[in-house]
C-alpha cells in the first residue's frame, strides 16, 4: 500500500516514517519528507466500516474549510487529480489521501509548554478562535458528498449493541440524553458540519507565532456546534486538574471559557441559550467516550470491563454530575478521573 501511495500521489523520493498508532486508531499514518519540498501526512484507511461516500465526505469538506480560510491541513490531489484514491488488494478495499503536514507541533511534543514570552490565555483564545472559523465556514457549507448526521450513530439501536445488558441504568441515561438532544433547533446557527474530536490531540501549534493548524477529521459529522465547543471545555481541565480546592478549579474553568468564547466569537456568533446548554453537551462528551471504549472493547474481542477511567464516567452518567465531576465530590486531584466503584 505504501508503495502505491507513493505512485498514486507522486511521492517518488519522498523518506516515509511511521507514525505509531494509538489505541482505537483506523489508519495506518506516514510522515513523508523530501529535501526543498514541504512535508506532508499518507493516510491509508483499512478498516471495512466506511464507504467510499463516507471518506469523499470528509476529504471535500477538509478542502472546502481550507479553500474559505479554515486553519486546517489541506487535502493533496493525487496525480489523477482525485482528493481520495481507492484500491482493492487480496479482497480488501483500502482508501488512501495525502495531506499537507501542519506546522508546529502537537503540545504533548513541546511537553505541555506554551510558545515563550506568550501568556497561556493566548492559546485558550486561539482554541475558541480557530473553532469559531471553521463553524462559520461550516455553516455555508452544502457537500456533495454528505458525512452521516449525530443520530445516524448514535441511537438506541447503536447503544444497545455497544453497552452491555448488566449496564441498565447507564442504557437508560444514554437514550434520556438522546432525548433531549432531540428536542434542540437544528438551525443552520447551530447545527451543522463539527470535528466532533477537537483537542490538543488534533491539531498542531506553531510556536513561533501561536496558530493553530487543524485535522483528524477522522470523526466529522453533521451535529451541534456545541458539542465541539464542549469538547473543548473538557480538554481544559487538564491545566488545573490536580488543584485540590473546588472553588479555584471552578474559577479557573470559568475565566478558561470565557476566554475560549471571547476567541470564537470574534469568527462567528453563538446564541446564549445554546451555551446555556454546555452541562448537557459536556454529558453528550461522555456518552461518546464511553461508547467508544465499549466499542474499542468489542472489536479487540476482549470480555467487556470497566477500569477506574471508565468506571468514573459511567459514574457521571448514572448519576447525573454535571461538567464531567470536575467539580464534585466523586472527583479526586490525587487520582483525577478515577473511579474505583
Amino acid at each position: 500500500m505504501l508503495a502505491l501511495g507513493s505512485q498514486l500521489f507522486g511521492l517518488e523520493g519522498y523518506e516515509f516514517l511511521l507514525i505509531p498508532g494509538h489505541q482505537g486508531g483506523r489508519n495506518v499514518v506516514y510522515t513523508c519528507e523530501k529535501e526543498g519540498f514541504d512535508p506532508r501526512i499518507l493516510r491509508i484507511a483499512f478498516l471495512p466500516d466506511r464507504s467510499r461516500e463516507d471518506f469523499l465526505g470528509e476529504v471535500e469538506y477538509i478542502r472546502y474549510l481550507f479553500e474559505h480560510g479554515g486553519s486546517v491541513s489541506n487535502v493533496v490531489s493525487s496525480k489523477k487529480g482525485n482528493l481520495l484514491e481507492e484500491v482493492t488488494y487480496d479482497d480488501h478495499t483500502f482508501f488512501i489521501c495525502l495531506f499537507m503536514k501542519a506546522k508546529g507541533k502537537m503540545l504533548v511534543e513541546n511537553h505541555y509548554q506554551y510558545r515563550e514570552g506568550a501568556p497561556i490565555t493566548e492559546y485558550y483564545y486561539n482554541c475558541g478562535k480557530v473553532l469559531g472559523k471553521l463553524h462559520h465556514i461550516s455553516k455555508g457549507y452544502a457537500p456533495v458528498h454528505r458525512r452521516h448526521h449525530f443520530f445516524d450513530k448514535y441511537n438506541a439501536a447503536y447503544i444497545d449493541k455497544r453497552v452491555p445488558e448488566s449496564f441498565t441504568l447507564l442504557k437508560e441515561k444514554m437514550v434520556e440524553l438522546l432525548a433531549s438532544l432531540n428536542e434542540l433547533d437544528t438551525n443552520r446557527e447551530t447545527f451543522g458540519m463539527i470535528h466532533f474530536d477537537f483537542n490538543d490531540g488534533n491539531y498542531s501549534i506553531d510556536f513561533d507565532t501561536g496558530q493553530i493548524t487543524v485535522y483528524d477529521f477522522d470523526n466529522s459529522c453533521f451535529g451541534w456546534y456545541m458539542y465541539d465547543l464542549a469538547d473543548l471545555w473538557t480538554h481544559g481541565v487538564g491545566w488545573i486538574q490536580f488543584e485540590p480546592d473546588a472553588t479555584k478549579r471552578k474559577q479557573f474553568m470559568d475565566d478558561y471559557f470565557e476566554t475560549v468564547l471571547a476567541g470564537y466569537r470574534s469568527e462567528t456568533a453563538i446564541d446564549d441559550s445554546m451555551l446555556e446548554k454546555l452541562p448537557l453537551f459536556i454529558q453528550v462528551t461522555l456518552l461518546e467516550n464511553i461508547l467508544d471504549e465499549f466499542e474499542e472493547v468489542q472489536r479487540s474481542g476482549e470480555e467487556p470491563k470497566c477500569d477506574e477511567e471508565l468506571s468514573y464516567l459511567i459514574k457521571c452518567l448514572e448519576d447525573d454530575i454535571p461538567y464531567k465531576g470536575f467539580f464534585h465530590d466523586i472527583y479526586s486531584s490525587d487520582e483525577p478521573f478515577e473511579y474505583e466503584g
